[in-house]
């Protein structure tokens, strides 16, 4: 059998750099990255000199390491790109969460006392989907009918099957003719704008409720907050956000006596009832309204029971590292030239894809950049955010961390004992490129599972 000339490449690129003299120092790289699958390739220096006379103290350069480079964890918080460097996201945001529940990284324990819900707003319907229905561990029949209805379409808008927790027509509609896909995409298209009118709403009903006007009630009263998106299996997102009343210097004060569980929910309720968002008349389309789902949950957190600070931290920070490939959908953007058809994506996505093609070339839409966006089914915020005072910022801990790294290699002996005070860093870097050869891929993969040293 003739061997694949792709495949003979990568096994000789293989035994070349495990014989070549700098492969110690290139695997150590590798180590370094935490087993990152696309890691940053950097060129330059850095120099850490005296602040009074200028003399050098240390010096790093690239031009030793193999290939001349340093390379770098990407970072990147999506899992389907970087594993590894998703799960240190993903740890990240846990401990930043639970902070924000129990204290600890900057915030005091008795946060624990403040009013805190956990609340969960969902997309409206755009058409009848096959779902899972389960009522108390009884698995319910999909969609069923006694007089099934027959569409426009000519298919019966009926469901009887009990669908298993993994199968593909989850999330598919019962008629694609039928489905609202232009009211899908640009749901998800205004669904940070929803968002921000849903946090307004709630401060002037807390507001109201507190009986004080919006500018008195910021005098003794902040609304913190952390929240993520997920996406559910018809293509749609929804925010699972924990919502907390702190006092006025946020959670290291207490909120007034007033502003209690009872009264957050009430003003949580009524804003995500009353807030809306219009898109202007497009094509033939006149203006549409877009509020969210009849769905809304709202449950305490609590430190014992059903509903606990971890398993709302562990909750979000899953959500935090995925996007719409979660649901099948592809993780990178795609062009106005891409062939839909080709597309490997299952039916109702390809449908949300090409609604957000046809709807980004009219003018009228043009603010939503939906075209850029088709890949995330026009979702165009982020995912994982906190309002300022809710607890840590994934910056100190990253500086945390990186303080940890640095102080380690001065015990050891790599850099020179210094403080900010006596010395300056001087630092030239050049971004060289990213990622592995087909050959460096698989040593890598072998590195992090421990397989070679």
């Amino acid at each position: 059998m003739p061997t694949n000339p792709t495949n003979a490449h990568a096994i000789s690129g293989t035994i070349t750099r495990l014989n070549h003299l700098s492969y110690e120092r290139w695997a150590d790289q590798i180590r370094r990255t935490g087993g990152c699958r696309q890691p940053i390739h950097l060129r330059g220096k850095i120099e850490h000199r005296d602040r009074t006379t200028g003399a050098l103290l240390h010096r790093y350069s690239t031009y030793l390491e193999p290939d001349g480079v340093l390379r770098l964890p990407c970072k990147t918080r999506r899992a389907s790109r970087c594993p590894a460097c998703a799960e240190i996201y993903r740890a990240d945001t846990y401990h930043l969460i639970r902070a924000g529940l129990i204290g600890g990284k900057g915030v005091p324990t008795s946060v624990t006392a403040h009013p805190c819900l956990f609340v969960t707003l969902t997309a409206p319907s755009f058409g009848a989907v096959h779902t899972r229905r389960d009522n108390n561990g009884t698995l319910r029949p999909c969609h069923p009918r006694r007089k099934p209805i027959t569409c426009p379409h000519g298919r019966v808008l009926s469901c009887t099957a009990r669908h298993g927790t993994d199968e593909e027509r989850l999330g598919e509609p019962l008629c694609g003719g039928c489905y609202d896909y232009t009211g899908s995409v640009l749901f998800n298209a205004c669904a940070p704008l929803l968002w921000k009118r849903f946090t307004d709403a709630l401060r002037r009903n807390l507001a109201k409720l507190g009986g004080h006007t919006l500018k008195a009630m910021r005098e003794q009263l902040v609304v913190s907050f952390a929240k993520v998106a997920e996406y559910q299996r018809r293509g749609l997102v929804h925010f699972h956000a924990i919502m907390r009343l702190d006092g006025p210097k946020g959670p290291q004060s207490a909120p007034p006596a007033w502003a209690t569980v009872d009264v957050l929910r009430l003003a949580v309720h009524h804003a995500a009832r009353v807030v809306q968002a219009t898109v202007p008349a497009h094509g033939d389309d006149p203006d549409r309204m877009l509020r969210w789902g009849d769905q809304l949950d709202i449950r305490p957190i609590t430190l014992t029971g059903e509903l606990t600070e971890q398993a709302v931290a562990g909750y979000v920070a899953k959500y935090a590292v995925k996007g719409a490939e979660s649901i099948g959908i592809l993780d990178q953007r795609i062009l106005p030239t891409t062939d839909l058809a080709a597309l490997p994506v299952r039916e109702h996505a390809r449908q949300l894809i090409a609604a957000c093609m046809r709807l980004g070339a009219q003018d009228e839409l043009a603010d939503l950049r939906l075209i850029q966006w088709a890949h995330m089914l026009g979702f165009r915020g982020h995912f994982s955010t906190r309002s300022q005072y809710y607890s840590t910022t994934l910056n100190a801990l990253r500086a945390e961390r990186t303080a940890h790294v640095q102080q380690d290699h001065v015990t050891n002996g790599r850099l020179p004992a210094f403080n900010g005070n006596t010395v300056f860093v001087v630092s030239d870097w050049h971004y060289v490129g990213q990622g592995f050869a087909p050959s460096e891929a698989l040593l890598s993969a072998a590195i992090a599972a421990g397989g070679l040293r």
